[in-house]
């Protein structure tokens, strides 16, 4: 809100009166911005301060040394966790996480599943939040199997490269695993 559009001009135009309204402005515009903050506040995606009293709401242990990113990830992934627990279920949970595609294999007679990372190469940042995201959710008689996807051999000879050719991308070894021309 802006104070001097409903303002007339002749006490816009006054010294005395456009300080006035200058000072009055920037504590309207704090105003405003403390209420954008807690508003914000109301949704996982933008909390902040927040995230301590989502996890306080669904009762989860707070680590208040992780990154916001990973801490709404196991919020995400607890809201999503509520009900029966389905292969879609543990999809959505596992893609929360992951910031990519998985794929759920049921092994029925083992009682296993098997989550495998195809959106994302390697082993995802949050693993150990997915893994408790995971145990909160499934069946206690169900075991779980994760598997991570890198490069292949195939893939590799595909790009056609030689090896100085890779040197030139100055990879790590972290960084060539995940690669993807």
């Amino acid at each position: 809100m802006k104070l001097k559009k409903y303002l007339p001009s002749f006490i816009v135009s006054s010294k005395i009166f456009s300080k006035i309204y200058e000072i009055e402005q920037s504590e309207i515009d704090d105003y405003n911005n403390l209420i954008e903050d807690l508003v914000n506040q109301c949704f996982v995606e933008k909390a902040t301060w927040g995230l301590s009293l989502w996890e306080d709401f669904l009762d989860i242990k707070a680590n208040l040394s992780s990154p916001e990113d990973f801490r709404r990830s196991s919020i995400k992934a607890k809201l999503r966790g509520q009900g029966v627990v389905t292969v879609e279920l543990i999809k959505n949970v596992s893609e929360s996480f992951s910031n990519g595609e998985v794929e759920i294999t049921e092994n029925i007679e083992p009682y296993t599943f098997e989550i495998k990372f195809v959106g994302t190469r390697g082993i995802p940042p949050n693993l150990e939040g997915l893994k408790s995201a995971i145990e909160d959710i499934k069946p206690a008689h169900l075991s779980i199997k994760y598997k991570f996807t890198y490069m292949t051999w195939d893939e590799f000879e595909s790009y056609n490269r030689t090896w100085d050719q890779w040197e030139e991308l100055n990879l790590t070894w972290d960084e060539f695993e995940k690669y993807r021309g």
